[in-house]
């Protein structure tokens, strides 16, 4: 008898246990973070400065986030395993072709451990269904590294887009599936 109870108060530990440890660690399900958040005194944050990187792209060359001040940038962390990732890589084909003229890119950061050995095939490869039409990627990609997420404060998951504005600020942070709506509108408003 006092077996029996003692496993019936563990396993109602472990499972009080693992609630509250999954209650502490859940993210938002809406996916969508805006960095123009209120702080504790009930006034409206302001956007931190994106951070300084320079990274390879697939030819080898350095690209840094610097060169694109003056342009509103969606930096797009990815991966080629990601399903999400290839999800919205129509989308963001779609973005660069709309709103390039107007002084937007996207950047795209991939993840991959194995690094360009992977990515360079894998994007020369793939093509990309954009309204009927088959598209590669027609955005820069980097290679990039953890150090390169942890300037931009880590990464929970793939895909991790940050919307950085001309003068170089992060105005919103999305972890996860992209809203193409929500993100187009905040492109919209920064153009």
């Amino acid at each position: 008898m006092k077996k029996s109870l003692l496993v019936i108060i563990a396993v109602v530990a472990v499972v009080a246990a693992t609630y509250l440890a999954d209650r502490a660690t859940r993210q938002p399900r809406k996916g969508i973070l805006t960095v123009n958040a209120i702080n504790s005194a009930g006034s409206p944050k302001a956007p931190k400065p994106a951070p300084d990187i320079t990274l390879r792209d697939l030819d080898g060359k350095d690209l840094s986030l610097a060169q694109y001040k003056g342009k509103v940038v969606l930096v797009n962390f990815w991966a080629t395993w990601c399903e999400p990732c290839q999800v919205e890589i129509p989308w963001l084909i779609e973005m660069q072709q709309k709103y390039a003229a107007k002084g937007f890119t996207v950047l795209g950061i991939a993840m991959d451990e194995e690094g360009a050995s992977v990515v360079t095939p894998w994007v020369q490869k793939e093509r990309f269904d954009v309204n009927g039409t088959k598209s590669q990627m027609n955005y820069p990609i980097v290679i990039g590294n953890d150090a390169a997420a942890d300037k931009f404060g880590g990464l929970l998951g793939y895909p991790t887009s940050v919307l950085v504005t001309r003068d170089g600020k992060i105005v919103k942070r999305i972890t996860g599936l992209i809203s193409y709506e929500e993100i187009s509108k905040s492109i919209e408003s920064q153009l």
